[in-house]
């Protein structure tokens, strides 16, 4: 098996539309995993959809470093050729001294070879500096070659080239011209999410575009001959499916709510535990003995949740009764009395509310602050995950508003939650946090809840 990461000098250097389309070369010369670098939701939405194959997020802040190993080591199972996206600058991370959180530390971890994207907008001799200076940064580092992006023309790419492959010693595989096309839909948090975008129309023949213009532009042969042989992967215990499936919990996934690690089905399963997954727009609530609700984009679709009034009405009573529901942020959102997108938003021209679940007493509104922050806590015993510290993330441009008697189960030393430092709103059996959590790096909140599933059977 080949392996390899391709990362970017900075944000915005071009990496995402570049690594989907050498997956989808890829993919035509043998089957191809793919990885991200980060607590990201919506570019492996993306490549696996090029690859066909889940991707699996990689992030050294929430996860250990054997962790990281199995999960790179269990989703390679299979593969030909694994290729890990990078997140913002190769040594953008949670600190400003140590390379936690960051592309480096995976690539160090996993010991790849990094391909490195550099944005060469009207720099020629200058984008050699750049390369030199991220080799010099860190010498665990191997930066096995160089791709270049929004290149003007034919003496651009030539005088770029000439100075990275003498003052660097490494080769520039792929020279990107500045395109309009290279260009992906884009909204307040990002990329648009692969399931809604493909449902739009156009995603699909502007991945095929892009793809297009860089298999033109980069050498893929040269590319693999870059790429670390590793034995091929094995499987691993840590998501060794359990005897027997004897709790049943429904995950909410739909246009509104798919924002999921793909290790979550795995560490479920592990768990004992069947999955359904319903709709809260279009489905009736299944019978389970649990519910997962995770984020997304729910604050699009107001009136579709709201119309769908047998589908609230269940879920709060279902909380009522006890049954355990574990929800991050569009979930959380869905969960409150009443959604209001404020006038002005999104184009806007007046306000929009909308009824939700009602399982807690507040509302959201949108916009509210932009918060992208990793997240660090602790989570009160008695609540259905359990006492646990823990690490996350929040990324939200919405502001949930509690009523003052709400009972929080987490407390915050690093991130802002929903109120003050305090996340995982409880009521009955139900949580509902901003935090999200990766089903590996919490493996015992995750394992807490089941039990809390299977104790209310």
């Amino acid at each position: 098996m080949k392996s390899l990461l391709i990362t970017g000098d900075r944000s915005g250097s071009g990496k995402t539309s570049i690594t989907l389309a050498l997956a989808a070369l890829l993919k035509q010369r043998g089957t191809v995993q793919t990885f991200k670098v980060g607590m990201d939701y919506i570019d492996p939405s993306y490549l696996a959809a090029v690859s066909g194959r889940p991707c699996r997020n990689l992030d050294n802040f929430v996860l250990g470093d054997g962790q990281i190993r199995s999960i790179f080591s269990y989703g390679c199972q299979g593969a030909d050729i694994a290729l890990v996206e990078g997140v913002r600058g190769l040594y953008e991370g949670a600190e400003a001294l140590d390379d936690s959180g960051s592309t480096a530390a995976i690539a160090k971890v996993l010991d790849l070879p990094v391909v490195l994207v550099v944005s060469a907008q009207s720099i020629t001799r200058s984008a050699a500096a750049i390369v030199k200076g991220f080799q010099a940064f860190d010498a665990d580092i191997r930066i096995a070659g160089v791709i270049l992006n929004q290149v003007k023309g034919g003496t651009h790419r030539e005088k770029a080239t000439r100075a990275i492959e003498h003052y660097c010693g490494v080769p520039v595989i792929g020279a990107i011209p500045r395109m309009e096309e290279m260009m992906l839909a884009m909204r307040h948090l990002g990329l648009v999410p692969y399931r809604e975008g493909a449902g739009r129309g156009d995603f699909d023949d502007r991945i095929r575009t892009i793809t297009g213009i860089i298999g033109n532009h980069v050498d893929l042969d040269r590319l693999l001959a870059l790429a670390k042989e590793t034995p091929p992967a094995r499987g691993d215990t840590l998501f060794s499916p359990a005897p027997e499936q004897d709790v049943r919990i429904g995950v909410a996934y739909d246009e509104a709510f798919n924002f999921y690690y793909a290790d979550l089905f795995d560490v479920l399963s592990s768990l004992g535990v069947t999955v359904v997954q319903f709709s809260p727009i279009h489905d009736r609530l299944p019978d389970a003995d649990g519910y997962i609700m995770g984020g997304g984009y729910p604050e699009l679709f107001v009136p579709e949740l709201e119309a769908n009034d047998r589908m609230r009405e269940a879920i709060c009573e279902v909380s009522r009764n006890g049954t355990p529901i574990y929800a991050e942020c569009g979930g959380l959102m869905y969960l409150t009395d009443r959604m209001v997108l404020k006038e002005g938003w999104q184009g806007m021209k007046t306000e929009l509310s909308g009824a939700m679940c009602g399982v807690f007493a507040g509302e959201t509104t949108m916009p509210a602050r932009r918060v992208v922050s990793y997240v660090e806590g602790t989570s009160a015993k008695g609540c259905p995950m359990g006492a646990s510290r823990f690490r996350g993330h929040e990324f939200h441009y919405s502001g949930v508003v509690l009523d003052p008697s709400t009972t929080y189960a987490y407390r915050l030393s690093r991130g802002i939650g929903i109120q003050d430092t305090c996340d995982g709103a409880v009521r009955n059996n139900t949580l509902g946090s901003y935090t999200h959590l990766h089903p590996v790096g919490s493996l015992d909140m995750f394992r807490n809840f089941v039990d809390c599933c299977r104790g209310r059977r």
